[in-house]
């Protein structure tokens, strides 16, 4: 029986995305959603788990007539197995983004970068007191050589925790001694996790499920949460500001650059090169009215947070503005990358370049960015794509219009900072049950799912529960484009959650940055967690990723139970193969650690469950 072909109206929410698909279509432009279908039905060993590639005894695949690979591992071992390398995988893309920004704050530490400097040094200053580095009669970049130096000993092995648990309540340190998942240092838990799923090492599920928690939480706790304070440090703590959002940010009098990845190293430097006279100038002789730069995903997230440079997109919306036929350069960094955007471009004029030697991709250009010659190398992408804006076809040009308005840069800064300085009316707030809790939506799209669907009804029935939303990364644009990052949503928002947001001029949704980012929501759990001398899994919060797919959003929710947080998803990793590692996350992990996964696809069911959660926490605090 032929497969039934989905509408355009049930792969997305959006009308900018329908438009796009339907142009993609006539354009003869392949998307993720037609190799989707090219690829269903999935393999059902793979998806429950069930299949093991680890040694060439193999491959294995278990089922009821064959229960035991050939070295004798069963499903329990083989499926703990496979997820503990899915979020080693998801751990390192998180934490390497941690190093390279290490490596960009040592390099301006020693001088050796001119490119490059620090913005907020009082917030370095900050931090390097928090972690017991002594500040007193140093100058700025003494300080900045020992806080990269004690950063990248958080990489190692010679640590007993990363610098960053000063932050975790004692309780909670306290119950990752007794279970053995202190994280010691991001490189050590990943090779270890590595080490522990070859054949022969650790074969007991349970084990292996909770060094699995340890990994996670060393990326956490350290490599996510470097990442975000020393994006912070070298290029600005975020602050509220208004932007854009929507594929109607791309402009068709102007040359179009959208940068796309997770790293702002790169980015920054091409906004500062759009921002030339030089080369505004030579746009304007090439018949543009100007330059224009707008971002995708998570580098879009980082752009839009310090910069207020609008977001085209989200994971599924970046083919798609290719099909515009009016983007001249998409410059990447790495992560969330389809391969796919070349041979879109391919379709039109539109040239991919990337930057990091750790990503490349066949057919796309490649030049690399470091720290001696990023400013050169960001002239030299500003200049390629002012000279393609003469290669586009006008007669293949058509971009929605209408982009949303949003309010974005809520570090924890800035909360703080509406709030007083302390989080006490926050906390207040919460006990008088005008906020009753708070949830975080974070994560990604998956084509399995109809686009944004998920994500934007479970932010907008919580926020009706008076239930506080934060959100990063991909869901970002989702919410934005459902015009709930403005204060005007607080309309749609229960009594209480409106009468703050009206109070203070604030979304009831709060954007808190790109999916490293997770680590300002750890942070300020950890902070309310302190203030009131309770543990993390004692306080009224949730998890969730509706529409994920990747590795590092497996990642994010494994570090987000195991520090206590409830976390809901929209369908489940690859486990279902094994009873006992699924009913551990269901249920199993509650006992051990203070909180568990549940899976529910549908997003009205999801904030019931969420809602029961934050009631239940809300109990045990002694709150109404």
């Amino acid at each position: 029986m032929p497969k039934k072909k989905k509408s355009i109206e049930e792969k997305t929410l959006w009308p900018d995305a329908a438009r796009m698909l339907d142009k993609a279509e006539k354009d003869g432009v392949e998307t993720a959603w037609d190799r989707l279908e090219q690829q269903t039905p999935h393999c059902k060993f793979c998806q429950t788990g069930l299949t093991c590639r680890n040694c060439t005894m193999g491959p294995c695949q278990i089922r009821k007539n064959a229960p035991l690979g050939v070295c004798g591992a069963d499903a329990d071992v083989i499926v703990a197995r496979n997820f503990g390398r899915f979020v080693a995988g998801g751990s390192a893309g998180h934490s390497d983004h941690g190093r390279d920004c290490i490596e960009a704050l040592h390099s301006v530490a020693l001088g050796k970068s001119t490119d490059y400097s620090i913005k907020d040094e009082a917030k370095l200053l900050r931090i390097a007191r928090e972690l017991g580095i002594a500040v007193e009669g140093k100058g700025v970049s003494e300080v900045a050589l020992e806080l990269s130096d004690l950063f990248f000993a958080d990489f190692g092995s010679r640590q007993h925790e990363v610098s960053f648990l000063v932050r975790v309540p004692e309780k909670r340190k306290k119950l990752w001694n007794e279970l053995g998942i202190t994280p010691r240092g991001v490189d050590r838990e990943i090779a270890e996790m590595m080490h522990r799923t070859h054949m022969g090492c650790d074969n007991d599920a349970p084990n292996l499920m909770l060094h699995s928690a340890r990994t996670c939480l060393a990326d956490g706790w350290a490599g996510s949460m470097i990442a975000t304070e020393i994006s912070d440090i070298l290029f600005g703590t975020p602050k509220p500001g208004k932007s854009k959002v929507n594929l109607g940010v791309i402009q068709e009098d102007m040359v179009n650059i959208l940068v796309h990845g997770h790293n702002p190293i790169v980015s920054e430097k091409v906004l500062e090169a759009v921002n030339d006279p030089e080369m505004i100038s030579l746009a304007r002789e090439k018949g543009a009215k100007g330059i224009n730069l707008a971002g995708l995903c998570c580098t879009g997230n980082e752009l839009m947070m310090r910069q207020g440079i609008p977001l085209a997109g989200n994971h599924l919306m970046t083919e798609l503005a290719i099909v515009t036929g009016a983007v001249e350069l998409i410059v990447v960094d790495y992560q969330c990358i389809m391969p796919s955007l070349v041979t879109a471009g391919n379709c039109y004029h539109t040239k991919m370049v990337t930057t990091a030697d750790k990503a490349r991709f066949t057919g796309a250009e490649h030049v690399p960015f470091d720290m001696h010659n990023a400013s050169h190398q960001a002239r030299k992408l500003v200049q390629t794509a002012v000279e393609g804006f003469s290669r586009r076809d006008s007669s293949r040009v058509e971009i929605p219009q209408g982009p949303m308005e949003m309010i974005t840069g809520f570090s924890n800064e800035a909360i703080l900072e509406a709030l007083g300085g302390t989080p006490g009316p926050l906390i207040e707030a919460i006990k008088a049950g005008k906020i009753r809790g708070a949830a975080a939506i974070v994560g990604c799209n998956n084509p399995k799912y109809r686009q944004d669907y998920g994500n934007v009804n479970l932010a907008k029935e919580l926020i009706k529960r008076d239930i506080l939303v934060l959100v990063t990364g991909c869901v970002t644009s989702a919410v934005g484009k459902a015009g709930l990052l403005m204060p005007e949503a607080a309309d749609e928002a229960g009594a209480g959650l409106h009468e703050i947001c009206k109070a203070l001029g604030v979304p009831p949704v709060l954007h808190m940055g790109s999916c490293v980012d997770n680590a300002r929501i750890l942070q300020l759990a950890g902070i309310l967690a302190n203030e009131l001398g309770v543990d993390i899994s004692d306080l009224p919060l949730a998890g969730s990723s509706p529409e994920w797919y990747s590795e590092k959003a497996a990642a994010i929710g494994t570090y987000c139970v195991a520090s206590g947080i409830f976390t809901h998803l929209g369908h489940p990793p690859n486990i279902t193969g094994s009873e006992t590692v699924t009913n551990l996350a269901l249920s199993g992990l509650e006992s051990l650690v203070g909180a568990s996964f549940g899976i529910e696809p549908d997003p009205f069911k999801a904030a019931e469950m969420i809602d029961e959660r934050i009631t239940s926490k809300r109990k045990g605090l002694g709150l109404s």
